[in-house]
């Protein structure tokens, strides 16, 4: 089978810059794939790098479409190198999604905080639109100054809340210790339920990572640990046994991911990479298949942006 291939950029500006620990995120680049067969079916993919991550940049990713010829095959696809996660991402998920378009539909979302202050205003807006669960920045500012919005934030939420902590590997051991103690201590107390905290330390720092969970009664999940299928499987053979962030526009190739999960009872969580809604429909049919876990799947970033995305791959491909 021959698919008819074609390419182009996109940008979406941010309502306000994300600030995270790796920095301030102005305006989300990507690529949109379009792949048409011989009887003129299209499939829809999306590239989403974040290098700082762990996936190719967007430029190396530009330039591998850009040598590709206007007609390609399922080996060309499928021999797309492990260096370039987000291309295997977007190029099998077009590849699946020739001719099997559908709704986007989720039950269970995370919605983000921003880092700071802001969430103190913000989780009432999203609660209202039906979120629970939220994921708020942390080793962004202060510890002290934190932990103060840790606790008002912990006491404002309600009680069939679920509040995750994601620290970006911006944590010192000795801060990871003072933020899994205080998590533990205020577990029971507070009304929202704190779900686990998210990579506090840095990816060097597994050993560490591993030993607090040992510790501490708050669970610990990776993140940037296993920002690509490479490093999943490492963390895996290293020990792992906690929660999995998987990110799946930067893992890699879906195909290999499957497997991977279907061989192994991981406790996964499935994270968006502010990608549009061609990409977020394509992790989420992933999502669908591979969660173990009743956790919600962290998705809820609409908010971030500062157009709404579009709903129709052929509108959006128009747009570009």
């Amino acid at each position: 089978m021959v698919y008819q291939f074609e390419f182009r950029p996109y940008q979406r500006r941010f309502v306000q810059p994300l600030t995270t620990h790796h920095g301030v995120w102005d305006i989300r680049k990507g690529i949109i794939l379009r792949l048409v067969d011989e009887a003129g079916k299209v499939g829809w993919g999306e590239i989403a790098p974040i290098s700082w991550f762990g996936s190719e940049t967007l430029e190396q990713a530009l330039d591998f479409c850009r040598q590709l010829p206007t007609e390609i095959t399922k080996e060309i696809i499928f021999s797309i190198p492990d260096c370039l996660p987000a291309c295997q991402f977007g190029f099998e998920s077009a590849l699946v999604g020739v001719g099997s378009w559908g709704d986007i539909s989720t039950s269970s979302i995370s919605g983000l905080l921003s880092a700071g202050e802001a969430a103190l205003q913000q989780w009432p807006t999203l609660w209202e639109e039906g979120y629970r669960t939220f994921k708020w920045k942390i080793g962004v500012d202060a510890i002290a100054k934190e932990l103060a919005i840790f606790d008002t934030l912990s006491y404002s939420l309600p009680a069939s809340g679920k509040l995750r902590l994601d620290a970006n590997g911006g944590l010192s051991y000795e801060e990871a210790k003072l933020w899994l103690w205080t998590c533990d201590n205020i577990q029971g107390e507070v009304p929202v339920d704190i779900e686990f905290m998210e990579q506090p330390l840095p990816v060097a720092e597994l050993s560490g990572m591993l030993e607090l969970s040992r510790c501490y009664s708050t669970a610990i999940a990776l993140d940037e640990s296993v920002a690509t299928l490479h490093q999943l499987i490492t963390c895996y053979q290293q020990g792992w046994r906690k929660i999995f962030v998987i990110k799946p526009g930067i893992v890699g190739s879906p195909l290999q991911l499957r497997q991977f999960c279907q061989q192994h009872e991981i406790d996964a969580v499935f994270s968006s990479v502010f990608e549009t809604f061609i990409g977020r429909q394509a992790a989420l049919n992933l999502t669908a298949e591979l969660s173990r876990k009743n956790r919600a799947v962290g998705f809820g970033v609409d908010h971030f942006f500062a157009q709404a995305d579009a709903t129709n791959p052929q509108s959006l491909w128009n747009n570009l």
